[in-house]
């Protein structure tokens, strides 16, 4: 068993659809011993983050209350979060949604339609990397 099999890793999923947060969480069981959490907008990724620790954190950029990039300058912006890897994974194609949401910290980008195994392998490789840091 690897280190990332073994340690028990807390992956914040934020949508503001329910069956899109649990084909996100369906695509990334396979990486082991993962505990999830859900929100369904932004405040509440807010409040969820305030709850306990979070590794890595899958953000919609459309949700109601606070856009995605509103969620990514809160975390930036805070030095509990400021390393904390976001990947972004939205409808929106266009490289000016893309480049507003790396500029505004989210460190990789994804859009729906989804892979899952392209989901399941920037996850893995996001917390391989937090687990040797």
């Amino acid at each position: 068993m690897t280190d990332l099999q073994s340690k028990l890793r807390h992956i914040l999923v934020v949508d503001d659809s329910p069956t899109m947060r649990r084909m996100v969480m369906t695509s990334l069981r396979p990486l082991g011993n993962v505990q999830f959490a859900e929100a369904s907008s932004g405040l509440e990724a807010i409040e969820r983050l305030a709850l306990g620790h979070v590794d890595l954190m899958i953000l919609d950029l459309n949700m109601p209350e606070m856009h995605g990039v509103e969620v990514l300058h809160f975390v930036r912006a805070h030095k509990t979060y400021s390393l904390l890897p976001v990947v972004v994974l939205t409808t929106r194609g266009d490289e000016g949604s893309r480049a507003e949401a790396l500029s505004a910290g989210a460190t990789d980008y994804l859009t729906k339609p989804f892979q899952a195994a392209e989901l399941l392998e920037r996850a893995s490789k996001l917390l391989a990397a937090q687990t040797r840091a």
